[in-house]
């Protein structure tokens, strides 16, 4: 017997997130997740008037397949999946991430081939700026130990997250896409963070559970060139199977002139990927009221109510600031007092103090979003 949980998810995915219409063709991947949750969602797109196609993924297959890829065959599958990407309208991912270190072991050339090749045409030029998408996780006793839950309690909190009433979110997001659109300087300020860029003339974007689940973010990006000063991330991120801790940068007119971590060779690598991985793509708020401590899972931790992540790399077509880049990585500061305070000011004027929105922002806290 399915969740009715998961019945509710599901229904809200395709007819709310994705909104399909008649006719149009969805494709559903499904990595590392039950059978019946693409039952479900095949059923609900029928019930749409959709068209449902599958993709069904395993992390496992996916390292033995790029522990020995070369470029020839990467651009390969490049070719035969991108063409099936381009002639869909809506995508929405399961993703089980049974184990975040699946690919620890796999080599920097075909994890960098993969990611410059297949993930920069694949994703971010055709599903991102092609579909309407929508992205999210899947409960389970590995993602459970990453938040230091049991099993059950990571379920009710994942249902809980997931079935938030989005658009009373959408509603409340409204002030600050109104305030974004006359600003210039932004100023943040905590525990090694000192740091200034310019939004002006940048759109922003408000995500209220149309693209990813959980939800909770408002983004716009910085101007390429403008970030100057440096910020030091308090939330570990996974990325190519390493855990990165204690990131900080050093930006000089707007390019990543210093950087650091616990693996600051590892980190390096990424950021050399191409030009564009030095430069910010993406500068964005955290408002989900049920999301309060990562679990180092970027769906969830880039949405931490009091937070901030200020990404790296490739921005997005709605917020375009001209940077591209195969890599976006969502860099995650929380600024809630117990996470060390902070402050961000909007030119000049404190518009969110430790964690806390300010004046007629104040409607983005958590009270005010259940």
């Amino acid at each position: 017997m399915i969740d009715p949980r998961l019945k509710t998810l599901c229904h809200s995915l395709v007819n709310y997130s994705m909104a399909v219409k008649k006719g149009e063709r969805v494709l559903i991947e499904n990595f590392d997740c039950p059978e019946e949750l693409s039952e479900q969602l095949i059923k609900e797109v029928y019930e749409a008037g959709g068209v449902p196609f599958s993709w069904v993924r395993s992390q496992r297959i996916q390292r033995a397949l790029l522990l020995n890829a070369d470029r020839e065959q990467i651009e390969a599958q490049t070719r035969y999946d991108a063409a099936l990407m381009q002639d869909m309208d809506a995508y929405v991912a399961f993703r089980g991430s049974l184990n975040t270190s699946e690919l620890s072991d796999v080599g920097e050339e075909q994890l960098n081939l993969y990611r410059s090749i297949y993930s920069k045409r694949v994703h971010h030029e055709l599903r991102v700026k092609k579909t309407k998408w929508v992205v999210l996780r899947y409960p389970n006793a590995s993602m459970a130990q990453l938040a230091g839950m049991s099993t059950e309690q990571f379920e009710d909190f994942y249902f809980k997250v997931c079935n938030l009433d989005y658009s009373k979110m959408d509603r409340a997001m409204d002030a600050m896409a109104e305030r974004l659109k006359s600003v210039d300087e932004v100023h943040i300020t905590g525990p090694g963070t000192d740091l200034t860029f310019s939004v002006k003339g940048i759109p922003s974007k408000k995500c209220s559970g149309h693209m990813n689940i959980p939800d909770g973010e408002i983004y716009t990006a910085p101007v390429k060139d403008s970030a100057n000063g440096r910020i030091t991330y308090n939330t570990p991120s996974f990325s190519q199977g390493f855990k990165f801790e204690n990131i900080s940068f050093e930006f000089k007119n707007g390019k990543i002139v210093d950087a650091k971590a616990n693996n600051t060779e590892k980190l390096n690598k990424i950021l050399d990927t191409d030009e564009g991985a030095r430069y910010l793509g993406e500068f964005s708020f955290g408002v989900n009221p049920y999301i309060l401590h990562p679990m180092c899972d970027t769906l969830f931790d880039e949405k931490i109510a009091g937070s901030i992540h200020l990404t790296p790399g490739s921005c997005y077509e709605d917020a375009d600031n001209g940077n591209e880049s195969a890599v976006h990585w969502d860099l995650v500061l929380i600024q809630r007092p117990d996470y060390g305070g902070g402050e961000i000011a909007f030119d000049g004027e404190v518009i969110r103090r430790d964690g806390k929105f300010l004046g007629d922002l104040a409607v983005l806290n958590e009270e005010n979003l259940i």
